[in-house]
């Protein structure tokens, strides 16, 4: 993924506005939908407040009156089940109106002229002898209409292109360095059927004896991740990169898996059709990874109990034979798909005493043929050629 393309997931799309309003008539609060597209909860609710339009009809008794319900969150009507027979103002949330007042501020906030030399200059003096005379920077801005916003100035500052200094400023200096945000998690609401006990309920009414374990691996913090699927019956692993740790990264990922897969006419859900995968946020999206591309559920995705990874202990031992490639601490942002898809390659073509000396690649297409190995990017190693080591990453 470019670096326009991750700069654009900072905005909501269309998809992240459809997603808001669908949870909002399941009744889901801002925490969990937030989780659900990999966006924090202030994100949505800011969403909800700057784009809810407010209804009369003909039939409201009194328009200036204001049901109780809306002066706390999520403060419009979709969640409402007496919405239809209410007699007073409702407030909505739609995605496409809201989508479209987005597009038509993002022309406005783009449509002025950058800075020239002689402008900036200008600025510069108007800031700092503002700055100077202890005047907050808003006030300034207000003040001489000079167009630009406050991050603008702020970011200059940082980059050391004004004449003041941070120093300078009445409140810059004050700020502390923001606390790190805790790890994100999958909400409750969306475990509710999904949790262990109702896993280890499934595989006895089904007697399924195999699934698939899926994890993440992390290398520098902020960076780009793995996302693991560990077929248990074998330890066959493939490997999918994740340009972020993120719940929309990770249904990103897995939608195009189902795609490049439905395009060979394969299908997600033969190969997949029982998952296993711990709290993290990342997995937040279970609709992305449950549903097909007609909404119809194809996989049941189900949640260990919190701190409890040795309840998928197949996928955490294979991760020592990944490290044994990549030890820790290194970053994957210099890695490409095919990076990943070698590497696992590699890990698939060790024979393990286990299977009497055969290989997980070797098992897994006894089950499901060579093709559903390629379309996960899993290719056969030869025995003498297979590489154990950081060394197979130098070219």
């Amino acid at each position: 993924m470019t670096e326009n393309n991750s700069a654009a997931k900072k905005h909501l799309t269309l998809n992240d506005r459809t997603e808001i309003q669908d949870c909002l008539y399941k009744g889901m609060t801002f925490k969990a939908i937030g989780k659900l597209i990999g966006k924090d909860q202030t994100t949505v609710s800011k969403e909800v407040k700057k784009h809810m339009q407010s209804h009369i009809t003909a039939h409201c008794q009194d328009k200036e009156a204001v049901c109780p319900k809306l002066l706390r969150a999520p403060f419009v009507c979709n969640p409402c089940q007496q919405s239809r027979i209410c007699r007073l103002p409702k407030r909505l949330y739609a995605a496409k109106r809201a989508q479209a007042e987005y597009e038509e501020l993002l022309v406005e906030a783009r449509s002025g002229i950058p800075l020239g030399k002689e402008e900036f200059y200008e600025v510069d003096r108007i800031v700092a002898k503002g700055i100077k005379n202890g005047q907050h920077l808003y006030h300034i801005l207000q003040t001489h209409q000079l167009g630009i916003a406050q991050s603008t100035v702020y970011r200059h500052l940082q980059k050391g292109y004004l004449s003041v200094s941070a120093i300078d400023f009445p409140r810059v200096v004050k700020f502390k360095p923001r606390k790190p945000k805790p790890a994100a998690y999958v909400p409750k609401a969306l475990k509710a059927g999904r949790a262990y006990e109702d896993f280890l309920a499934h595989i006895a009414e089904n007697g399924s004896s195999s699934w698939v374990e899926m994890d993440t691996i992390t290398g520098r913090t902020g960076g780009k991740a793995i996302l693991t699927l560990d077929f248990t019956f074998c330890n066959f692993m493939a490997g999918i990169l994740l340009d972020n740790k993120t719940s929309a990264e990770v249904a990103e990922k897995i939608t195009a898996l189902k795609s490049a897969l439905l395009a060979q006419n394969l299908r997600f859900g033969d190969i997949f059709p029982l998952l296993l995968t711990d709290n993290g946020g990342e997995f937040a999206n279970v609709f992305a990874i449950e549903n097909d591309a007609d909404s119809e559920k194809e996989t049941r995705l189900f949640f260990c109990d919190p701190y409890k990874s040795c309840q998928k202990p197949r996928v955490e031992k294979n991760h020592t034979l990944f490290r044994d490639i990549v030890p820790k601490g290194e970053s994957f942002d210099g890695f490409t798909q095919q990076t990943v898809n070698t590497i696992f390659s590699h890990i698939n073509s060790v024979k393990r005493k286990i299977y009497n000396g055969k290989t997980p690649f070797e098992l897994f297409v006894f089950t499901y043929g060579e093709k559903y190995a390629g379309a996960l990017g899993i290719r056969k190693i030869p025995a003498a050629d297979v590489i154990q080591s950081p060394s197979l990453l130098i070219e």
